[in-house]
């Protein structure tokens, strides 16, 4: 089941706390992706910050996005 993402909460440490249209709270962490392309170019802190919410999908400045289903798949529950 694909679930559009509709709200992200960038965090220092690299991790994006999301918000599914289901309202399930989930914890994706970008740190191993940061290494490679496209996402290199957001590793700066300061631009990583700078994520939105576009089209369902968290996305950056620049064209830079990142499949819906791969934040489901590869993230964990936040913890009520």
């Amino acid at each position: 089941m694909l679930l559009d993402v509709v709200k992200v909460q960038p965090q220092a440490d690299y991790r994006l706390l999301l918000e599914f249209e289901n309202g399930e709270r989930r914890v994706f962490d970008m740190t191993p992706l940061l290494v490679q392309k496209p996402w290199l170019r957001i590793q700066p802190s300061h631009l990583f910050t700078r994520a939105f919410v576009e089209n369902g999908t968290v996305a950056w400045p620049g064209n830079i996005d990142i499949a819906p289903e791969t934040l489901y798949d590869l993230s964990i529950p936040v913890q009520q």
